[in-house]
């Protein structure tokens, strides 16, 4: 073909073509970013919905655990109003705490662990003395006897009485509240008592403690089926091994001795964990299992709507809240002989924090 000849035209069809490529839209990526956008705007939305129910199946699990749980712990006649201005949710008021010793293989009931606690609910504190189980208690109108006897002889003598349990435990802890209201020089408003099993089963519920030993014990007792077997050194500790940390007093062979200001000091600390990990998010997810470990192993003289006020007003209150104060003294076998002046220290710490 000469060079010169001109080519021929290009199909019209090929123009078209082209002409229809040229007219499509060019893709920017916009609208699939936007559909990306949405997509997650959903995620996010379901994953809201979900949390707000779980919260929700929480809170009306809670509740109805707790409503349950009063229900049980509360002693009989105790659905009582309080007036809105003796509240605890207003007013400073001091607890009895007991701790039962009501093991079937001991055949005793002694409170082994015996403790005050002021709580004022306009500071959110506490401050809680504990009182060794081998006191000489000696206050005029009552027989001297060591602190940890006398709620079982009070729960005996009102058992003859009225042939009741509940209100032999509603009299003995009555009896209690007005023995150490007197020794303290405070107005004691209620008082609870908690089983040995109740202290292990709420460990256990919040997943253990984590304590120093301060030293190694072994002790066994075939009599009431006791074995204690702990090393030195920091460890979590389950509820049975929280229960014989607090308890331990000698090892078999005489030594590693432990006294009743050993073992006060060691319940302070597990009460301070107990708390702690009751403030923490974990523990909080717990709080409907420990409502229940305690409902079967707990009594208190405390009204059913007082309760709740209780558990809403001192809910988050953590160990940095609370303030231990052993009351000290001096070992005199069979007995304990205060310290006057620590005497003096914790009846004033005790009336320092109700009054704030």
């Amino acid at each position: 073909m000469d060079s010169n000849t001109p080519l021929p035209p290009r199909s019209s069809n090929k123009r078209a073509t082209g002409s229809a490529q040229s007219n499509k839209p060019i893709k920017t990526g916009k609208p699939m970013k936007k559909r990306k956008r949405i997509r997650w705007g959903r995620i996010i939305l379901l994953l809201v919905v979900a949390v707000v129910l779980f919260v929700g199946w929480f809170v009306v699990d809670l509740y109805f655990k707790a409503d349950k749980a009063i229900g049980e712990i509360a002693l009989p006649g105790q659905k009582v109003t309080v007036p809105p201005d003796q509240s605890v949710k207003v007013k400073p008021t001091a607890v009895l705490l007991l701790g039962l010793d009501s093991r079937v293989a001991t055949g005793t009931m002694n409170t082994d662990v015996i403790m005050i606690a002021a709580m004022n609910p306009r500071t959110k504190k506490s401050t809680i003395v504990t009182v060794p189980r081998d006191t000489r208690i000696e206050i005029n109108g009552y027989a001297s006897h060591k602190a940890n006897s006398y709620y079982s002889a009070f729960y005996h003598q009102a058992l003859k009485d009225t042939k009741d349990k509940d209100q032999a435990r509603l009299e003995a802890l009555d009896e209690m509240k007005t023995m150490f209201g007197r020794y303290f020089g405070i107005e004691i408003g209620y008082a609870s008592i908690i089983n040995f099993q109740g202290f292990s089963d709420v460990v256990d519920a919040l997943g253990g403690v984590e304590v120093d030993v301060d030293m190694d014990m072994h002790y066994v007792d075939k009599a009431d089926k006791t074995t204690i077997n702990l090393t030195k050194g920091r460890h979590t500790l389950d509820g049975d091994e929280a229960l014989d940390f607090v308890r331990y007093r000698k090892s078999n062979d005489g030594k590693n001795m432990s006294s009743d200001f050993d073992r006060n000091k060691r319940q302070g600390e597990v009460i301070g964990e107990i708390v702690d990990r009751l403030k923490s998010l974990g523990g909080a997810t717990k709080i409907g299992s420990v409502i229940e470990a305690v409902s079967g192993n707990l009594r208190t003289d405390i009204p059913e709507s007082e309760l709740r006020q209780f558990m809403f007003t001192y809910f988050g209150m953590g160990r940095s809240d609370v303030a231990f104060k052993p009351l000290e003294g001096k070992w005199v076998s069979p007995y304990v002989r205060v310290n006057e002046q620590s005497l003096a220290d914790t009846r004033q710490a005790l009336r320092t924090q109700l009054s704030e």
